[in-house]
């Protein structure tokens, strides 16, 4: 049973990598308001981040995830009905386990990530970002919020050793 392209970039709708929560050694988060200049503080946030953690080393490829993430929240995740006035519509967060990391992209938004393949797609800088994040990153995929929170949370997981 061969894997296609369009099967191996399927979102996996799935929770958060099975990685055992009360073992994180390290958390971060930040909110973002929805504009794309939260792009570049997402950037900063995580350059901060892992220099704390001492993961510098690894800040090229994870900053890459989170921008693109980060990116399709704001550009196809925030209807222009979005209420402005229940708190920041986006917010990354950074996890780290003794040899993973997960950033994690919160948005209210309950459509899956898609990830556009066609030729004439690919040309276009859109939909081109989940195929950076499925390059750069070990594993990734996406759950829906539960209980009262509506949205979704995409997250991309890297091993660290």
């Amino acid at each position: 049973m061969g894997t296609n392209g369009s099967t191996m970039l399927e979102p996996l709708r799935q929770g958060l990598p099975p990685l055992d929560p009360s073992a994180v050694s390290s958390a971060a988060s930040c909110s973002l308001p929805a504009r794309y200049e939260a792009v570049g503080s997402a950037r900063q946030f995580t350059r901060t981040t892992l220099c704390q953690w001492e993961l510098d080393e690894r800040f090229d490829d994870i900053a890459l995830v989170v921008s693109e993430l980060v990116t399709n929240a704001l550009r196809h995740a925030l209807p222009s009905d979005t209420p402005r006035d229940h708190g920041p519509p986006v917010r990354l967060h950074l996890m780290r386990w003794t040899s993973r990391l997960v950033c994690a992209v919160r948005d209210p938004s309950d459509d899956s990530p898609v990830a556009r393949e066609s030729d004439d797609d690919f040309s276009a800088e859109s939909g081109r970002g989940l195929f950076l994040v499925d390059s750069f990153s070990d594993s990734w995929g996406w759950h829906p919020l539960a209980g009262a929170l509506r949205g979704k949370v995409v997250w991309a997981l890297f091993q660290l050793v």
